[in-house]
């Protein structure tokens, strides 16, 4: 898409969007040790805690099992009605697509629907390997259609998938491009200010530790804090774009190790409040 096609999606007015800030996950056991939660705090008490400081949360759990509608009943109940949650799209559906994916989603319809007055969006988060192939176009076009009612946010992890027609396609659909923040890996899908969908942006704070990335653990990739002038940065360059072409954004920090994530979300939010 080019930056003359990008200018129809401004939004009237070219006022700075309201934005939700919080992080990806907020059930850590490390928060206490690190003091973001008061010590002897117990994961089912977390979620009304993170809720005094943050009013929106990106679900980690849904990408590692299937959602149930039980669950998420019980976990709306601790959260204030104003509370917005995002959702992963669960892994048997992006990375482990060994079972059937039409009963797969057919599962997670079902178990999502309770949140569906508080949800944000469902974030269809791909392998680095899903490249811009044509099985995999097809598979992705199947999950769109077949998701088609809940707000939809796709973050892409190869580099191929980076071209016009592809953004002009989620355009077409409606579906929210995640912009990511993210070390500079080759072959990663690059940070990008477009907007696909006017109704809602979506950027997600994965880090810069490129050596975590490249080792292959999980607490090395996102271990990492962003300087204040780093997202000083980030905000004249990206945010404040993606804010002028959208009606609301939210905004998650997946760099979890020892709360670095809800010490740079509330950083930012004091940044946007300047």
């Amino acid at each position: 898409m080019t930056r003359d096609e990008q200018q129809t999606l401004h939004v009237q007015g070219n006022e700075l969007c309201p934005v939700l800030i919080g992080t990806s996950g907020y059930s850590y056991t490390e928060w206490v040790d690190s003091g973001f939660y008061p010590q002897g705090t117990r994961t089912p008490d977390m979620l009304p805690l993170y809720a005094c400081s943050f009013p929106i949360v990106e679900l980690n759990y849904t990408w590692y099992q299937m959602v149930r509608a039980e669950a998420i009943s019980r976990m709306i109940a601790r959260a204030p009605e104003s509370f917005r949650f995002a959702a992963k799209l669960t892994r048997t559906l992006t990375h482990e697509r060994e079972r059937d994916w039409r009963q797969e989603l057919k599962l997670y319809r079902e178990g999502i629907k309770p949140l569906q007055k508080q949800l944000a969006a469902i974030l269809i988060q791909l392998p680095p390997g899903f490249n811009w192939s044509r099985n995999n176009r097809y598979y992705l076009a199947h999950l769109l259609d077949s998701l088609h009612g809940f707000p939809l946010a796709v973050e892409f992890r190869h580099v191929s998938w980076a071209r016009d027609s592809v953004f002009a396609e989620l355009v077409q659909r409606k579906v929210t491009l995640v912009t990511v923040d993210a070390p500079p890996v080759p072959g990663l899908f690059p940070c990008l200010d477009i907007v696909t969908n006017p109704e809602l942006f979506f950027v997600r704070f994965h880090g810069r530790n490129m050596q975590g990335w490249q080792s292959g653990n999980m607490q090395k990739k996102f271990d990492y804090c962003y300087s204040e002038e780093e997202l000083k940065e980030w905000n004249q360059r990206y945010l404040q774009s993606l804010r002028s072409r959208s009606r609301r954004g939210i905004v998650f920090f997946n760099n979890h190790v020892r709360a670095q994530a809800p010490g740079n979300a509330k950083t930012l939010q004091k940044l946007l409040q300047q």
